[in-house]
């Protein structure tokens, strides 16, 4: 089976690296990196640290506007699939290019199978969410992370090539999870473990909208513990375009590769952010999670007590970071096993 599998951005590479490794033995898989995510920092260092095999085929369509950043790539993808003739088109999760991958796909008649299929925060301004929507209606096979997951999709009316797959995240975390140790982060920052914050804001609503990340940082300057805040190249245009001062409480440094941030996860007294995939991460790993929206995807880690949303409320973040959330279950989420890859490749297998 011949399959063509669409990347572009940071939690891709990191729900990518198991699925090759479970395609390749028995599978000719094609790596497209759209380019999406492109300095060192944001992509090259993933597929190093993750040991991803190197893209058989980048697309560099770099950043811009999601029209022009999208049309970039549906070129390059389509042409790539028009070429290649492959059996399935694979594609993760909500970003452009993720909707780019399954447009091309759907004009050109190869079945789409989306990893993270049936996610919603219910929100249409979210540009994910509108990428969300678009390739679940679009894809023949939807691989849904949760029971959640498949009842938003039944409640659209996608029933068909349904399947819970568990949430592969889970799969490439739990390894990273052992090798922590090895990170020199904490040294490197002079932070002790379970003594400080660690916090990420790129979601456009927080970074283009002044007053909430004024409101952000004034929050975490009211902390009394250090931040670590590894700092997204748009979230830093915006503090220096908005003239937003960052308190001195407050660490910033480049965004983490995959093995620093997930020690800087695992010891963190509580995580801040707006990140969908660092509030699974936060709960896989025990940490307390402090989300920065207004409304969340991954709804079961707020219903099982672990993670609260505040906004962009400085009050309402300084007090939940001040008293995180540390309840005495943890139910076990999303399958979170280690064996959603083997899942996704029997169901392609079987579709």
């Amino acid at each position: 089976m011949k399959i063509v599998t669409v990347v572009g951005a940071r939690p891709q590479f990191v729900k990518a690296a198991p699925m090759s490794r479970a395609l390749r033995p028995r599978h000719h898989e094609i790596l497209v990196h759209t380019g999406q995510h492109y300095d060192d920092n944001m992509s090259a260092s993933f597929f190093r640290d993750l040991d991803i095999p190197e893209p058989d085929i980048d697309l560099g369509a770099g950043s811009g506007s999601h029209a022009e950043q999208t049309a970039r790539m549906l070129t390059g993808i389509e042409q790539i699939l028009l070429s290649e003739k492959p059996d399935w088109l694979l594609v993760y999760g909500d970003t452009n290019s993720t909707v780019a991958g399954a447009l091309a796909a759907a004009k050109v008649h190869v079945p789409v199978a989306h990893v993270e299929a049936g996610l919603r925060s219910f929100n249409r301004r979210m540009p994910e969410e509108i990428n969300r929507v678009v390739t679940d209606h679009l894809s023949a096979l939807l691989l849904c992370p949760s029971e959640v997951a498949a009842r938003n999709l039944a409640a659209e009316g996608i029933t068909s090539g349904v399947e819970i797959v568990g949430d592969i995240m889970a799969d490439t975390l739990l390894g990273a999870a052992a090798r922590a140790d090895q990170s020199e982060i904490l040294a490197r920052h002079g932070l002790e473990p379970r003594a400080y914050y660690l916090a990420t804001v790129h979601r456009p609503e927080n970074t283009d909208a002044p007053v909430r990340l004024a409101a952000i940082m004034s929050a975490f300057a009211d902390l009394g513990r250090p931040i670590l805040f590894p700092t997204h190249p748009r979230t830093q245009k915006a503090l220096a375009a908005q003239g937003i001062e960052v308190p001195g409480n407050v660490r910033v440094c480049d965004p983490l590769g995959y093995l620093d941030m997930v020690r800087a996860m695992r010891d963190a007294a509580a995580i801040l952010t707006d990140s969908g995939g660092m509030q699974k991460e936060a709960y896989w790993l025990s940490v307390p999670c402090v989300t920065l929206r207004d409304e969340t995807e991954w709804v079961e880690t707020i219903e099982t007590g672990w993670n609260v949303l505040v906004g962009a409320d400085s009050r309402r973040i300084a007090e939940a970071a001040a008293e995180p959330p540390r309840p005495a279950a943890r139910p076990t989420l999303y399958a979170g096993d280690g064996r959603a890859a083997s899942r996704i490749a029997a169901a392609l297998e079987a579709a």
